[in-house]
């Protein structure tokens, strides 16, 4: 069986040249430049993001425990030193710390601060101590926790009462625009 000339070297030349490789790089360069900015950072809003999704699956998981085990929980919101402490409430009103490790882990990453706290039944709260409340059927009241890291950036987390619905919003206002 014979080979053509010109079949061999066809295979010999099937590679790119050095202007083509240059344009495909030149080309994802200009990509990688549009898209990096829009990127999630590590930094600064990565940790207010990972606070805020913390916060609302804490709530979810305190309403869902309430439901079940059909007890009492309270998360006190210390909005002058930025602390959240989970409390069990017994029979007698006395609280004690919840015995669930999963509700001893810190939930606020680094320099994320608690700017307010909005409730339903009092208003806007910024300094002071604020009780959230779950019982038998879940959370009591609407609330707005806004977070506030130290290059000003706001995150709220939004929980509604008796239906589990938590949301997390990348702005101050929250759901609203």
């Amino acid at each position: 069986m014979q080979t053509s000339k010109a079949g061999t070297s066809a295979s010999l030349n099937g590679g790119f040249t050095l202007i083509e490789m240059l344009v495909v790089i030149f080309i994802l360069s200009i990509i990688a430049l549009l898209v990096y900015p829009k990127l999630p950072s590590a930094g600064d809003r990565g940790e207010l993001r990972s606070s805020a999704r913390s916060i609302a699956a804490t709530i979810r998981y305190l309403e869902n425990l309430a439901i079940t085990s059909k007890g009492s929980y309270r998360i006190w919101i210390n909005l002058d030193d930025s602390t959240l402490a989970i409390k069990k409430i017994g029979a007698d009103g006395s609280e004690e710390t919840a015995p669930d490790l999963l509700l001893s882990r810190k939930l606020l990453a680094g320099e994320i601060r608690i700017a307010d706290v909005i409730s339903s039944r009092i208003g806007k709260i910024t300094s002071g101590k604020f009780p959230l409340d779950f019982g038998p059927m879940g959370l009591r009241e609407f609330v707005t926790i806004h977070l506030l890291s130290t290059k000003g950036h706001y995150y709220a987390v939004q929980a509604y009462p008796r239906s589990g619905r938590v949301k997390v919003f990348d702005n101050y206002s929250g759901g609203v625009t």
